[in-house]
């Protein structure tokens, strides 16, 4: 199973590009974020001509989250627990089923934080502590589970062109890393991180200063796995070859293939 993940900045803006990418690497299932569209408005005919069913949580404007699956969805869960209040589209859990096996998939978009001196950052510390007792309370379920998305976290320098610039960012400050920390110390695996060790892996350019032709990059879109899903890991890859397609997303995709008869 090909599972993949891409933050698209609007799934209007480069639909034509997220229909060429599927034919291209054709995935299994897909997690997208900021579709930046209410439900109504998702596009769902590309994607069902090409064979994907499709759940969406999506709001006006901002955020938005979205599951493409060529596989049957056993059950369609929006919204992270843990906050009633809380009316971001960030989150939309997904149950599949592949070869007699039910693997869990997340889609995550974790707030941004930014600035950090601001409410914005105590809500994406809450956020994370959310999503920490989610995955404790999954992972007690002992199956396949895959946590994919943008956790607007930089996990360390090797995953940063320029380390000092962004010391006193959101995405890479010591309390953001600690609680990333702390969800892989559940028990989780970072599907990346479990293959290289590689600086210079990244999965954002910004859209300013150059950043994609100076290869000034960062890596924050990843692919959390329980224990039985990265037993079954086989492979993991980053098309970096897609930001530079014509209006791109500031994201390119990230994909694992599950071993087939594992997950």
């Amino acid at each position: 199973m090909r599972i993949a993940t891409w933050n698209v900045n609007s799934i209007k803006q480069p639909l034509d590009n997220v229909v060429a990418w599927l034919k291209e690497r054709e995935p299994d299932v897909v997690c997208l974020q900021e579709t930046k569209c209410v439900d109504e408005a998702f596009p769902h005919e590309p994607f069902e001509a090409l064979g994907y069913n499709i759940a969406v949580h999506g709001q006006k404007a901002f955020n938005g989250v979205a599951v493409l699956s060529k596989l049957r969805f056993d059950e369609v869960t929006p919204r992270l627990p843990g906050d009633d209040a809380d009316d971001h589209a960030r989150f939309l859990e997904v149950v599949v089923t592949s070869e007699s096996r039910a693997v869990r998939i997340a889609s995550i978009y974790l707030p941004n934080g930014n600035p950090p001196d601001t409410g914005k950052y105590t809500y994406k510390l809450g956020w994370m502590d959310r999503l920490l007792h989610y995955a404790d309370a999954r992972l007690r379920l002992e199956e396949p589970l895959v946590l994919a998305g943008d956790y607007n976290v930089i996990p360390g320098p090797a995953d940063v062109h320029n380390p000092a610039a962004w010391a006193g960012d959101a995405l890479f400050l010591p309390q953001t890393r600690a609680k990333f920390g702390a969800l892989l110390n559940l028990g989780l695996t970072e599907a990346a991180r479990a293959t290289t060790d590689a600086a210079g892996i990244y999965t954002f350019w910004d859209y300013q200063a150059g950043a994609w032709q100076k290869n000034a990059g960062i890596r924050i879109d990843h692919l959390l796995l329980s224990p039985q899903a990265a037993d079954s890991l086989a492979a993991v890859g980053i098309d970096k070859h897609v930001r530079g397609w014509e209006k791109p997303s500031d994201h390119v995709p990230v994909w694992i293939e599950l071993k087939s008869g594992q997950a």
